[in-house]
């Protein structure tokens, strides 16, 4: 089986090092959620060392951080699951209250059918703050 996030960059690519990258998910009504991708193939955070697992949570916090600055979101999910798609990723996912599912997750029942602007016209915005951020 080959693993998409090998083979797919995964979004929009907002920003990347030699460890990990930052996408911009084109999800509808969710603007400014982001997946931080771990490049090597791994499943787990435990796959990673120490100092590994420090650089990828900065960038998650980069993110998240780079998110609220710019959005102003009522409040930001973390996740990583990795149940379809066992390559470590992280899910940074702007969150308001006018979006289709707050406040439940966003792969639960929808709430609305009203939809916040889409994030893709950010992109740009989006990955210039990381850059700052990141370096």
């Amino acid at each position: 089986m080959t693993c998409e996030l090998c083979v797919e960059t995964g979004g929009t690519l907002l920003w990347r090092d030699e460890r990990c990258r930052v996408v911009l998910v084109p999800e509808p009504g969710y603007p400014g959620y982001c997946r931080v991708i771990w490049n090597a193939h791994v499943r787990e955070m435990t796959d990673l060392g120490e100092h590994e697992r420090a650089a990828i949570m900065r960038v998650v916090f980069g993110v998240e951080r780079v998110l609220r600055d710019l959005f102003a979101p009522e409040k930001v999910n973390l996740a990583s699951f990795g149940n379809l798609t066992p390559h470590l990723h992280w899910h940074v996912i702007a969150r308001f209250r006018d979006d289709p599912h707050f406040p439940g997750t966003v792969w639960g029942a929808r709430q609305r059918d009203l939809h916040p602007p889409s994030a893709g016209a950010h992109a740009e915005q989006i990955g210039a703050a990381l850059a700052r951020r990141l370096g």
